[in-house]
């Protein structure tokens, strides 16, 4: 209470003395909630690539320029009978499906839309991918084996193709071939301020008529059994793929094989970078904000000489003392700390509402800076405490009131 009361009656030299944990611990909270809500986001938007699916390419992740003229050079072309060894060899998989990506300009009569994710597909992508259909139906097996010129449209390409009748049984043309529309696909949205809607899925044989089979944009899907056989499933792949390019055990892998896992633990690894500069940056500011709140409470003591040699004279022990000013301290700190978080949370709501940024604060950051923020307090708070508590009552019941 009394460090309350000594907060409120200077109120003014109180707030500059928080400043600095005040802006400091803002700081921490909304770039951790940056941070964990991009994590959420990644994860949910951009690294799920469904339950328990994993991908098997020409290329795995690459974090540089050396890794990737390296792997061009050292990495084969998949085949169709790569996937095949896959689909017919693995005993840890569900499923096993082929995607093939490539960009198109697609047409209905006057309208048409550019630069179109076009995807040629097996039936059973559709029990793995993210995307889900609204209305009509997948690309089937009966398509596949017909090499059928059926597509299911991306909400944004049938929006702006199809403003104001529904696409289903109409047809879009795609490098001459008209193309029926069987199904329209839920709309996802944006991520990272990107479209994601702006694509169509055709049978993947229809899409090695058009393109041919040599491409470097094979994507063999897998589906492990369970989320528990993910890495059990992933090496039996890797023994499969490695067997059919007769590796030795010393070679590296000429192709690539990683999951959502992988994908999050690059992005995390990224992340860390910046969390890093930025516990460095709150780390000024607390430093900063430490020193003002020493400077303050030794002008405190200074002030109340006269009221410490009173107590000391009506029997206040040296830790009664030393206890009164740590507590007036890590009290004015943890204040800060407070004020900081509120601040910090409300900018992080009006960031998540109004921007594309994700903003998320978890509670365990909200634990640490309040404990962080009190133990700069403590900290700082010592060397004016001890000095207070070491007066001599009767020296200071002589000073000035």
């Amino acid at each position: 209470m009394i460090a309350l009361e000594t907060m409120w009656s200077h109120k003014l030299r109180s707030f500059l003395m928080l400043l600095g944990v005040i802006l400091s611990v803002s700081t921490l909270i909304l770039v951790v909630a940056l941070i964990n809500g991009t994590n959420k986001y990644i994860a949910d938007r951009v690294a799920n690539m469904g339950n328990g699916v994993f991908l098997v390419a020409r290329f795995g992740i690459i974090n540089s320029d050396e890794e990737y003229f390296a792997a061009v050079r050292r990495n084969k072309q998949f085949t169709y009978e790569d996937f095949e060894a896959l689909r017919d060899g693995m005993k840890l998989a569900k499923a096993v499906g082929l995607q093939c990506n490539s960009r198109d300009i697609v047409h209905h009569e006057n309208l048409s839309q550019e630069d179109v994710s076009l995807r040629g597909v097996t039936a059973n992508i559709g029990q793995m991918d993210t995307e889900e259909v609204e209305r009509g139906r997948y690309i089937s097996d009966n398509d596949n084996d017909h090499r059928s010129f059926t597509v299911m449209l991306g909400s944004d390409v049938a929006k702006k193709l199809f403003p104001a009748v529904d696409p289903l049984g109409k047809t879009i043309t795609i490098q001459g071939y008209e193309f029926e529309v069987v199904g329209v696909a839920k709309p996802i949205g944006n991520v990272m301020g990107q479209p994601q809607d702006n694509f169509v899925y055709i049978p993947v044989q229809t899409w090695f008529k058009l393109k041919g089979t040599h491409t470097d944009s094979f994507n063999i899907n897998v589906q492990a059994l369970g989320p528990e056989y993910m890495e059990q499933a992933k090496d039996e792949a890797r023994a499969i793929m490695r067997a059919r390019r007769h590796l030795s055990p010393n070679q590296e892998d000429t192709f690539g094989i990683f999951g959502a896992d992988n994908l999050m633990d690059l992005w995390k690894n990224l992340t860390g970078t910046l969390a890093g500069a930025m516990i460095g940056f709150v780390s000024i500011f607390l430093v900063i904000g430490g020193v003002v709140i020493m400077n303050v409470m030794l002008a405190s003591v200074t002030e109340r000489t006269r009221e410490i040699g009173i107590r000391k004279s009506l029997g206040a022990r040296t830790s009664d003392i030393l206890g009164q000013f740590l507590v007036e301290a890590s009290v004015m700190s943890a204040m800060g700390g407070i004020i900081g978080i509120a601040f910090a949370w409300v900018v992080a709501i009006i960031l998540d509402k109004t921007t594309p940024m994700p903003m998320s604060v978890p509670v365990t950051a909200v634990i640490v800076a309040v404990t962080v923020s009190t133990a700069v307090g403590l900290f700082f708070g010592v060397y004016p405490a001890r000095k207070a508590a070491k007066l001599n009552p009767i020296e200071a019941l002589r000073a000035d009131s």
